[in-house]
């Protein structure tokens, strides 16, 4: 009945007691004290599912799908009343630790737990030392959790088994679990090491012989199990892979007959036995691939610690420096955290350095260092460790391991039969293959969504010198590369698969891909299936941004087909390599011919695809050269090929081409009917453009809102770039959201005086930049970032830094997106009173845009010009003059709100001569139309001073 405690029987339920609690599942019932307390169902529901799993995350999901059943509720809910449980058990996180939260996984019961009952109750004895347990380690690095979370285990499941690959530090754990343990078992802990064994006929005799016994009787069986009946025992099982067969069933009866028996055993397989618990062994945490860690931060994490503790026993006293801290990173990376393969580079420190052993990861020869004499032979190298794996497969798993060294990075299922298989391996084989060398440790799953594998790099090194000394490398060579060449020609057909998922389909193919083409370009390798794989790959590298790298790659294709090869392929090459120049390097010089050549040969061989990109990629390249006019009729070009196209998408593309090319000639107006005619067709685009190397749904909003800007609707344009940036992020493609904030949301933050914002949008465009090696934004958001300094009003470094860095980009100041950034530092220069310098500047940007119709920010231009001739103390008709012209020019081109700025200026000039009512006139006329963006700067600016003018 609800609301009163049922007295538990301890006989049949028996307590879980930790700290001041006893907890009773099969009674629900929680006491403190012997008080019993009150918990929600819910959350004591949660209580009794982690505490009967001790030490063990314990994922959200399962807890929920436990919990609550075929109930449909969110993690919410399991948060609300996990901190309800916290609650009652006084869990602070300080002085008391029950349940904890792991990021990213799930929930943990830490506590440490009392012995059962049945344990406590056994007659006191003596406290023994370990019976034949081997010493324990002086200091244990990075472990300390999980032994006592298997130190915990033991008190709840009776048999245990650590399960990870050779060296990984099984064996260490184990015994320091023994060791922990001793007081609790009167010191009957047993340490049995089978990995001397070859007969595995021989495991019960050499159980009996590790606990001292002497046993004459054929079966030792019966003995043995009187002996483990006599009291509480706990017994090591060490290195138990190769005895399986044999052990397992041993192990079933002996646990299941002696009630008072702990087992805890290692292996790289587990014995799939009745009421084993499986412990798996994880890797040693090491530091991240991250520039600018330093020495405390790589020491944060275990494997760095080993590693410069075993520096520390080898070489004496050590100091882990700032030079070297990461390389420590790299080498505890390279070896995947394994305990052994750090202990034997460490031991290497000595003689080479650091620099020197992090040097030699790349030589098979490493594999070959020996660690501690007084080691057991399979662990003094990491050779002998695999050799020790490696001999106990059988002939099919052997040839799969072989195999899949091939692989560089985590690989799929489908991929690994596809290569593995042949030359006498069926596919089933090699999936059955597959599946056992998982169980044993020497295939580690991969990822969390989709199923993926990966050989740890030592396993690999290992496997590929086996397929080197087989002779089997280039056939298993050709196959990986082959298979990559057909896995990305259905990547780029599926256009219809939205970026994100695509990229986690195909994105984590890259380092196979680059393993494929560095075999296909060797001198031993095929050049043809390499050039064929360089064409297939090249979307991924454009949806991957890498233009850098695409084209290095298309250059090493081009060259290896030379002057006889196809005009189709030589096309597919050349429109990638014009691309990745333009996109990438903006080296504008060395695309336009690579361009032209593939629209010549797009018409030779009719190709509407390529003739259509090569128009495309010449359009922009023109743009980039400031050749405004060229590349509207580029785009009236484009637009003529395009409007015969069966594609509707391509009518789309000329659309947004000729709206960026009407935007930047300065006619907003116009540039907005084609913007918004390609926003209304954006809900039938069904898959994403061949030619386009950006997303089209994104990168049209971001001009939709420049535009929008210009034309004072400033609510909406500034709506749209917060929509486009949340997009943007969200889309996954690193150039789109370089664009996005690049070309929308940190001009029009700044243009509104919200300085804020542009702050906090530069700095993401910058480290966005700087993550994913995208040059030229990396370029203009140092510079954007300066001018913002500047404006916040600390000209004395801003300035300075804002001409450095337009200094540095180069030739890169041309493109359209540092033009602002020029008139900003010829402002600056003015506030600064540096007005000659101001000038100079002025002169010469406006002569760039008059040569190059580059217009769109001609007005504001001027109206700098007039600025920075009324504080030289110019002829004021002149300043004048400048802002009348500028307001003329910003009204013929649709754009309010640069005729907003110079209306402004002008109604200052003329207040300042004593012109009231005409300056008046002038500032209400022109703010008469904007019915938005109250809050920005240049409109509280305007209407202060109309208030002004009328008082």
């Amino acid at each position: 009945m609800r609301g009163q405690w049922r007295v538990p029987d301890h006989h049949e339920d028996p307590a879980i007691s930790f700290g001041p609690f006893r907890l009773f599942p099969k009674s629900r019932l929680l006491e403190k004290e012997g008080s019993p307390l009150h918990v929600g169902g819910r959350a004591l529901d949660i209580l009794i599912f982690l505490a009967e799993r001790p030490g063990e995350v314990v994922d959200k999901r399962e807890l929920v799908k436990r919990i609550w059943a075929d109930v449909n509720v969110d993690e919410g809910s399991l948060r609300f009343h996990v901190a309800a449980l916290r609650k009652v058990l006084g869990d602070t996180g300080k002085s008391a630790r029950y349940v904890v939260n792991v990021p990213g996984r799930g929930y943990c019961f830490v506590a440490s737990l009392a012995q059962p009952a049945a344990a406590a109750a056994q007659p006191t004895v003596d406290i023994l030392p370990p019976r034949s347990l081997p010493a324990q380690l002086a200091k244990m690095v990075g472990r300390e959790e999980i032994v006592e979370k298997i130190s915990n285990g033991l008190s709840l499941h009776r048999f245990m088994t650590v399960v990870g690959p050779g060296g990984i530090g099984k064996t260490a754990v184990a015994v320091t679990v023994g060791h922990r343990r001793s007081q609790d078992f009167g010191g009957r802990v047993f340490f049995v090491d089978f990995g001397p064994l070859r007969d595995a006929n021989h495991v019960t005799t050499t159980i009996a012989s590790a606990l001292g016994l002497t046993i004459s009787a054929e079966d030792p069986t019966p003995a043995l199990l009187t002996f483990l009946k006599s009291g509480p025992t706990l017994v090591i099982f060490d290195s138990c892979e190769h005895v399986l067969d044999a052990l397992a069933p041993l192990v079933e009866r002996i646990v299941r007959d002696a009630p008072q028996l702990r087992v805890l055993a290692t292996s790289r397989e587990s014995f799939r036995s009745e009421g084993e618990r499986i412990f798996r062994l994880f890797p040693l945490d090491c530091p991240p691939e991250r520039e600018g860690l330093d020495a405390a931060e790589v020491l944060a994490y275990p494997a760095a610690q080993l590693f410069v503790e075993r520096i520390a026993q080898s070489s004496g006293p050590f100091q882990l420096s700032a030079e070297e801290a990461p390389l420590v990173a790299s080498i505890c990376r390279r070896l995947d955290g394994i305990a052994l393969a750090i202990e034997l580079a460490a031991g290497r420190v000595n003689a080479y350095g650091i620099a020197g052993t992090a040097s030699l990861l790349d030589s098979r020869f490493s594999l070959q260092w020996r660690g501690r004499r007084t080691a057991v032979p399979r662990h003094q190298t990491l050779a002998a460790a695999l050799d020790w794996s490696y001999d106990l497969l059988s002939p099919a798993e052997s040839a799969t391991l072989r195999r899949l060294s091939v692989f560089a990075g985590p690989f799929a299922p489908e991929a690994a039969a596809t290569i593995a298989a042949g030359d006498g391996l069926s596919t089933a084989e090699t999936l059955e293959g597959i599946d056992s060398l998982v169980a044993k440790s020497l295939i580690a799953p991969s990822g969390s969504r989709t199923l993926r594998y990966r050989l740890l790099d030592t396993t690999r090194t290992y496997a590929h010198a086996k397929l080197n000394e087989l002779g089997e490398t280039r056939q298993v060579a050709r196959r990986h590369a082959e298979h990559f060449r057909e896995f990305f020609a259905r990547a780029d057909a599926d256009t219809s698969t939205p970026l994100p998922e695509w990229l986690g389909i195909y994105g984590a193919e890259l380092d196979n891909v680059r393993a494929a083409l560095d075999w296909a370009f060797a001198p031993d390798g095929d050049t043809a299936l390499g050039i064929r794989l360089t064409v297939a790959a090249v979307t991924l590298w454009v949806r991957l941004s890498l233009f850098a790298e695409c084209r290095e790659r298309t250059r090493t294709a081009l060259a290896a087909l030379g002057d006889t090869g196809d005009d189709r392929t030589r096309m597919q090459l050349l429109s990638a390599l014009g691309w990745s120049l333009m996109y990438g390097e903006g080296r504008a010089r060395e695309a336009r011919p690579i361009l032209e050549t593939t629209f010549e040969l797009a018409e030779k061989l009719d190709d509407k695809d390529f003739r259509l990109r090569a128009l495309w990629g010449l359009s922009i390249d023109q743009f980039n050269n400031g050749q405004f006019g060229k590349a509207r009729a580029l785009a009236e070009r484009f637009a003529s090929a395009a409007a015969n196209s069966p594609d509707s998408t391509d009518v789309m593309l000329s659309d947004r081409l000729m709206a960026v090319a009407l935007h930047y000639l300065g006619d907003q107006n116009d540039a907005r009917v084609r913007i918004d005619r390609v926003n209304a067709s954006l809900h039938v685009l069904a898959e994403k453009p061949k030619i386009f190397p950006l997303d089209l749904r994104i990168s049209t909003q971001y001009f939709r809102a420049r535009i929008l800007w210009l034309q004072g609707q400033a609510d909406q344009a500034q709506a749209l770039a917060a929509r486009n940036i949340e997009e943007g992020r969200a889309n996954g493609h690193a150039l789109t959201f370089s664009s996005v904030l690049g070309q929308a949301a940190c001009p029009i933050a700044f243009w509104a005086g919200d300085f804020d914002a542009a702050e906090r949008h530069g700095a993401e465009l910058l480290e966005h930049t700087e993550r994913h090696a995208i040059r030229l934004w990396g370029l203009w958001a140092r510079a954007f970032n300066a001018a913002v300094m500047a404006r916040r009003g600390d000209l004395a470094t801003g300035l300075p830094l804002l001409r450095e860095e337009l200094n540095r980009a180069g030739d890169a100041r041309f493109l359209p997106r540092f033009l602002p950034l020029l008139g900003e530092l010829a402002a600056c220069s003015g506030e600064a009173d540096q007005i000659d310098r101001g000038l100079d500047v002025i002169e010469d940007v406006l002569t760039r845009c008059n040569d190059r119709q580059e217009l769109w920010y001609l007005p504001e231009l001027i109206r700098i010009k007039g600025e920075l001739m009324l504080r030289g103390a110019r002829h004021a008709g002149e300043a004048e003059a400048h802002f009348r012209e500028a307001m003329a020019i910003a009204a013929q081109q649709g754009a309010r709100f640069w005729e907003l700025r110079c209306a402004t200026s002008l109604a200052r000039l003329m207040s300042g001569a004593g012109q009231n009512a005409e300056a008046l006139a002038i500032l209400e006329r022109t703010c008469v139309p904007f019915t938005e963006g109250a809050d920005i700067a240049d409109i509280r600016s305007a209407r202060a001073l109309i208030e002004q003018l009328r008082t």
